[in-house]
């Protein structure tokens, strides 16, 4: 690894840090805001930095700053609103929907702070929101929340599944259409669930139609299945590299 990985913090959140290998010679670079403290590109859990310093090297993709941001509660952080939970197996009894907070710390504190201590291209068109599961649906979740803030956004095996949220996206207009969004799901996501969360593939298949309807055409919305992919965060960590590429082609 050529670039540089360490630990900061933002009221009392752990950030996890990626510098990208030209980072001290100078410049501005493109910033990607990652859920669950970058698990996906952590390289103690993960080879994406590898393959996305591949693609810096042959040019597929632009150098990157990348921000990890530690969850308190993801249960709950990563939900738009109060919703039952599916089963009691994992000890709550309800997602806590608090994801307008989530999202208010992110845009009004988080991203300043980053955006003050290092260089950044502050703008919306550089800079990303990326998740999988529960924080893809939060990160599409914020271009109805906080529009004109993050002008690119990652979803990984999005939770599409959850209460209520593709009957919002049906309802609501998206309030802007300057925005690029990749949207993956894998082909066995959802067998052998008793839930609603048998229901992925149609769900994220219906978000997706709604982006479309909205005004997304193929230059902003990338709409993929994922042949004999899993919700597994393996999946999850192999993707992401090639996600960033998609979203960070010219427009």
């Amino acid at each position: 690894m050529k670039g540089v990985v360490f630990s900061d913090s933002c009221q009392e959140r752990e950030l996890l840090l990626y510098l990208p290998p030209s980072y001290e010679k100078g410049g501005a670079y493109p910033v990607v805001y990652v859920h669950d403290r970058g698990d996906v590109f952590d390289p103690r859990k993960s080879e994406a930095l590898k393959r996305l310093e591949q693609l810096f090297e042959q040019g597929e993709l632009p150098e990157l700053i990348l921000v990890g941001i530690e969850p308190k509660n993801r249960i709950d952080e990563y939900t738009p609103w109060l919703a039952k939970a599916l089963t009691d197996r994992y000890g709550f009894d309800h997602f806590g929907g608090r994801g307008a907070d989530y999202l208010a710390f992110l845009r009004d504190v988080c991203k300043p702070y980053v955006d003050r201590k290092y260089r950044t291209k502050p703008e919306a068109e550089h800079t990303a929101l990326a998740g999988k599961s529960l924080g893809g649906l939060i990160s599409v979740f914020s271009m109805y929340n906080s529009p004109g803030v993050f002008g690119r956004i990652c979803c990984i095996s999005g939770s599409f599944w959850y209460e209520g949220f593709v009957e919002y996206m049906q309802r609501e207009p998206l309030p802007s259409t300057d925005v690029k969004v990749y949207m993956d799901v894998g082909s066995l996501e959802g067998q052998g669930k008793e839930t609603i969360q048998q229901l992925m593939l149609a769900r994220t298949a219906e978000a997706a139609q709604c982006l479309s309807q909205s005004g997304l055409d193929d230059n902003r919305l990338y709409y993929h299945i994922v042949e004999d992919g899993k919700h597994e965060h393996s999946y999850f960590c192999e993707r992401f590299p090639d996600a960033l590429r998609w979203l960070y082609q010219d427009r």
